[in-house]
């Protein structure tokens, strides 16, 4: 294994935290100079997520164990790379890329500093998805959250700075419990390292154990707060909806960060072999997330505008893989996998759309337009000789197209990937023992079911509805001009979700490989816990 090879865990939070010192550094004057600098950046880590993921998904677990200071664990700091972390990875740098070039047409001037944070905050996202021990995954925790401080408030208007302030006193609060739920973890297990939690926690004796899943729960609650679930979700749709569009869409992968952290954590602390601990907070995940995913389409059907529509799917989103995963089936956890990877980039395609479609349009217009049509007022006589149809300009033609895409998706229609990841993920769930066997589902999958089917109808209805307002309802409205460098970051990711649909046999073989090493996680243990020195800095062969 080459130098440059035994470093590439490392250089998704390297690459950034140095982009985001240069950008800090040169100033605000020389913001094209910047610019470039942080899509420069944004597309190598594409490169390197892909990279990793190739070398995970050819690797039997972990595909390296990155030991800072040549300190074995569990007392020196590790980073773990594996298919889930490369993932997660990719699914960053890809939105984060699409998210900084659609920021260059004017988004990245409307405020001090946003290319240095969007670097420290990709810093903050990658290091959670890579670092092995609970302790630097507060740290990381807090960089990102630092980070998407500065890039909430991004910007100008009283509505943004009302929402980004309760932004950071709720994520202030989720700090707080952070630090809570991991002291009372390491006053009972002597250590923060995730696998040797891991070995650990089923030897913790019985006078401990209700210590430490008090300490489990604390800390779970900070990262449901995170990952949006119902009620701790009230702040989300507002604060979201009240961001730039840039940061809108790469916030939409924020969330995943809170699910990542909650399905690593319950299945390699709380699993199968976790003796008396084992499943421990799986049905507040269940249910916990059905109720999310309820809440955000009754969100969806009572949202006015397609930024706080778009919100709320984030939490459908959220929710459906929180569900998916308290089920604790590993067909059903690969099917959540791809569906959370499909929603992301297609909630991340729709942020950045909603900009685009409501540019030029009057405020209250559509409400105008939509009362008219119900009770016949203002309506004029048309001779139908000089009016038989409606021209309909390509710019319109071409954001009608990307926002059937989005709905479609959203919605989980076929033929998208939204659609074949909802279709694996309730395949897996009412077929629990797998193809050929007749186990009957329990009643919890048929709530999923149920849940899912209705949430995707009302996600239609709310998208339908959007749509007839904003490209029917107001025939007069002028024509937004639109650049090529913002269509092309929509185009781009709502593509991705098409490859995932051609594509979908090897995505859904990686996305069950990922699910079958997180439900049997002993690979992991034994590769961090691995004795032995390796290469300074370096990765176990």
């Amino acid at each position: 294994m080459s130098a440059l090879a035994d470093h590439l865990i490392i250089a998704p939070i390297i690459l950034p935290l140095v982009a985001g010192i240069v950008t800090l550094l040169l100033g605000e004057p020389r913001r094209n100079v910047k610019a470039g600098i942080n899509v420069a950046s944004s597309f190598a880590l594409v490169a390197i997520a892909v990279a990793l993921l190739v070398k995970a998904d050819a690797a039997d677990g972990p595909v390296g164990v990155y030991r800072l200071g040549d300190w074995a664990a569990p007392f020196g700091i590790v980073l773990v790379a594996d298919r889930l972390s490369a993932m997660m990875l990719l699914l960053t740098a890809i939105l984060g890329s699409a998210a900084v070039v659609f920021s260059l047409a004017r988004w990245h001037r409307a405020g001090a500093h946003f290319h240095s944070l969007f670097q420290f905050l990709l810093m903050g996202v990658n290091g959670a998805f890579l670092t092995g021990d609970l302790f630097n995954l507060f740290v990381f925790f807090e960089l990102l959250l630092v980070a998407s401080y500065g890039l909430a408030l991004h910007g100008s208007g009283a509505a943004r700075v009302r929402a980004g302030l309760h932004y950071i006193v709720v994520n202030l609060a989720a700090s707080l419990l952070f630090l809570i739920g991991v002291s009372l973890i390491y006053a009972v297990s002597g250590t923060l390292n995730m696998a040797d939690l891991a070995a650990r926690i089923p030897g913790i004796a019985a006078g401990d154990r209700p210590l430490l899943e008090a300490g489990a729960a604390i800390l779970g609650t900070a990262f449901l707060l995170k990952a949006g679930m119902w009620p701790l979700c009230f702040w989300l749709p507002t604060s979201y909806a009240a961001a730039t569009p840039p940061v809108a869409s790469v916030f939409a992968i924020l969330t995943k960060v809170g699910v990542y952290v909650l399905l690593r954590l319950w299945l390699l602390l709380f699993g199968d072999g976790a003796g008396a601990s084992a499943q421990f907070g799986g049905d507040w995940l269940l249910y916990g997330g059905l109720a999310t995913v309820a809440f955000g389409a009754i969100g969806s059907l009572a949202s006015q505008d397609m930024a706080r529509l778009a919100a709320f799917s984030v939490l459908v989103s959220s929710g459906t893989a929180l569900a998916a995963i308290g089920l604790g089936q590993t067909g059903v956890t690969g099917g959540a996998l791809f569906y959370l990877a499909s929603s992301t980039l297609g909630v991340g395609a729709f942020f950045l759309l909603v900009e685009l479609v409501e540019r030029g349009r009057e405020p209250g217009a559509d409400v105008l337009a939509v009362t008219r049509e119900a009770y016949g007022e203002g309506e004029e006589e048309v001779d139908e000789e000089d009016e038989v149809g409606l021209a309909i300009p390509a710019t319109m033609g071409a954001l009608g197209v990307a926002f059937i895409g989005c709905a479609v998706i959203i919605a989980g229609l076929p033929p998208l990937s939204g659609f074949v990841a909802k279709f694996a993920l309730l395949t897996a769930a009412l077929n629990p023992a797998g193809a050929g066997q007749n186990v009957a589902p329990g009643a919890a999958s048929w709530i999923l079911l149920v849940v899912l089917i209705v949430s995707g109808l009302a996600a239609l209805i709310a998208m339908t509805r959007a749509g007839i307002r904003v490209f029917w309802a107001a025939p007069d409205r002028s024509v937004p001009r639109i650049r090529v460098i913002e269509m092309a970051p929509v185009a781009a990711l709502l593509l991705l979700c098409a490859w995932q649909t051609v594509q979908a046999g090897p995505v859904m073989r990686f996305m069950q490989a990922t699910a079958e090493s997180l439900h049997a996680p002993q690979n992991y243990v034994r590769e961090v816990l691995k004795p032995g020195a390796a290469p300074s800095g370096g990765t176990e062969p």
